[in-house]
């Protein structure tokens, strides 16, 4: 991904690089990332594979013997979003789940960006999204970026697709962010922003939206379906844990000493340091 290509959200402080989920199909999952959201299979092997756009991994894929399905109220994920270029590489991608007919959970104006929503085979969430240009966001005093939920014309955003063949996600597609269901609000609040050194960017009942470098969130959190959810199982299909990459190493830093100063627990590895939110969900910090 050259730099010219690389969205606003991508460039932050902190921002997401990737997610894991754990399936039971492992065949049709990867099937459908690959011909309906249109990453590429840089990775496969018996138990697993990881996609991408191109050379750029985004989704890991796994599966075990021992998985059990998640319940809907489990903590876990609610969607990974995936960030393209530009509306025009959106209604391109639009055109081509139109035409191979994929059921649509939702499609939202969310004043600083235009989302569609779905689900893979296995119920895990979905939002594939352009942003709006930055300049274009309205800020509060405070610093946080005002959001809606207003009605997506998808009629018009599918007119505007390119009259040529889908050839997949364009290159500069990333992981915008991913959004996750959580046992309960002050404790993610807590652990994003007073850890892990992340803004509060907006609020909606039951939910927070954190974001690093004025972003409007590259991490979301909601009780929604799962107030009071207990601590995820590892044994659990759905996500298993997501990456945050810094390009401040300040950053990074500022929160490993805050997860020693309150003793949670971090195990590290050749790619970061492996730990656990509140509700029990992996993450890792990239080295």
């Amino acid at each position: 991904m050259t730099q010219a290509q690389t969205s606003f959200a991508l460039t932050r402080p902190i921002h997401v690089t990737g997610a894991h989920l754990v399936v039971s199909d492992l065949d049709r999952v990867t099937r459908f990332y690959r011909e309906i959201i249109g990453l590429t299979t840089l990775e496969s092997h018996e138990s697993g594979a990881v996609l991408g756009v191109g050379e750029t991994p985004l989704l890991t894929l796994s599966t075990r013997g021992d998985a059990r399905q998640a319940p809907r109220n489990a903590a876990g994920l609610f969607h990974n979003a995936f960030l393209v270029p530009s509306r025009a590489a959106l209604a391109h991608w639009l055109a081509n789940i139109v035409e191979k007919q994929v059921p649509l959970q939702g499609a939202s104006d969310h004043l600083v960006s235009e989302a569609i929503y779905l689900a893979d085979p296995e119920g895990n969430g979905i939002e594939v999204y352009r942003d709006r240009n930055p300049e274009e966001w309205s800020f509060h005093a405070d610093g946080t970026v005002e959001m809606a939920t207003e009605r997506l014309d998808l009629q018009k955003l599918y007119n505007e697709a390119p009259q040529t063949a889908w050839q997949g996600m364009e290159d500069g597609t990333g992981l915008g962010h991913i959004h996750l269901q959580v046992g309960a609000i002050p404790a993610a609040d807590a652990f994003y922003r007073d850890v892990l050194g992340l803004k509060i960017m907006a609020r909606y009942p039951g939910a927070s939206f954190f974001g690093a470098g004025t972003y409007h969130h590259h991490v979301a959190a909601n009780i929604w379906n799962s107030r009071g959810a207990p601590v995820r199982s590892g044994d659990m299909t759905g996500l298993a844990a997501y990456t945050l990459g810094f390009n401040d190493p300040a950053a990074r830093d500022a929160a490993l000493a805050a997860i020693e100063r309150l003793e949670i627990p971090v195990t590290r590895d050749a790619e970061g340091y492996v730990l656990h939110d509140p509700s029990g969900i992996g993450l890792r910090l990239a080295a």
